[in-house]
């Protein structure tokens, strides 16, 4: 039997906590886009920042293992996929759910901090609709060649849920190109991900963007996301008033995305891993560019 620290350790490795990454720095940079609003700091609490970091591993934690629970005979049938925690067996599934309720029951403590401690109701209230929507997606491969912009949506709500967390108030446009850019982003590189699988989406009749429309036209959607994206993120830095560091980070974070496409040809898949790990520099980037520059100009 396996010790319970095994199975968390497992578990982790099934979930990949490590790409919290993607999504994690943008949710902290509209915390601290909303932060410039609250009077007499002009930046968000360290408590505030503590739940939201708390909240996103734990919804993330959520999304990602129900996702393997609901595709578990699908990645049993992935050589790609075979060799998870679940197919394989090193991982059950009751443990499997009870670290999805454990996940679940954590991101519910943490959106409830936010009423205790800073009078916020706004995060409890939509606890159960944003995890809803985030274990909508293990479904939507099964029907839409969209998925991909589902999950680009569903991960697209972490920064919206930050600035609702922060300061509801404020909530308007930059939080709304926050969500473009997130969604654009993400759907972006999770067709170029998608693009190793074609084979077997179309075996499994899966839906997915490259095994509909072909891996040419899917990665020609890939780059108008990004393009998209970048463009998000400069009219992010003209209405949230944000400066030339912020400019600098766009640059550099363009420039990534730029050579992520490049990477990825039609007839040349292999670099599709390493152009999806150039992603958490382009997050990391705007994240740091952001709120170094929300911190300069704070008074």
């Amino acid at each position: 039997m396996k010790s319970p620290l095994t199975s968390i350790r497992v578990w982790a490795e099934m979930v990949k906590l490590s790409h919290s990454v993607f999504a994690l720095p943008f949710a902290l940079t509209a915390a601290f886009l909303a932060g410039r609003s609250i009077e007499g700091r002009g930046r968000p609490y360290w408590g505030q920042l503590g739940l939201i970091v708390l909240c996103m591993v734990a919804a993330r934690s959520v999304a990602m293992t129900f996702n393997r629970i609901v595709d578990a005979e699908i990645d049993a049938r992935n050589p790609r996929t075979a060799g998870r925690p679940l197919p394989v067996g090193k991982l059950s599934r009751v443990a499997a759910y009870a670290m999805l309720v454990l996940a679940a029951i954590t991101f519910g403590v943490g959106c409830l901090g936010f009423h205790v401690f800073y009078g916020n109701t706004w995060p409890i209230l939509l606890a159960g609709p944003v995890l809803t929507y985030l274990c909508g997606y293990s479904f939507t491969k099964r029907f839409t060649q969209w998925s991909h912009f589902y999950l680009g949506s569903a991960i697209a709500l972490s920064p919206v849920a930050a600035w609702l967390a922060i300061h509801p108030a404020t909530l308007g446009v930059p939080a709304l190109l926050l969500m473009l850019i997130v969604t654009c982003w993400i759907a972006g590189f999770d067709i170029l991900y998608a693009c190793q699988d074609i084979d077997i989406d179309r075996r499994d009749g899966l839906f997915s963007l490259p095994a509909r429309i072909g891996v040419t036209n899917a990665l020609w959607i890939a780059r108008a996301s990004h393009l998209l994206a970048v463009a998000g993120l400069i009219g992010l830095g003209i209405s949230a008033r944000l400066g030339i560091i912020y400019g600098i980070g766009v640059a550099f974070a363009a420039t990534l995305l730029l050579i992520q496409n490049i990477l990825v040809r039609p007839t040349d898949l292999r670099r599709v891993n390493l152009a999806f790990s150039l992603n958490g520099g382009v997050s990391i980037l705007i994240a740091a560019a952001a709120i170094t520059d929300v911190l300069v100009s704070s008074p």
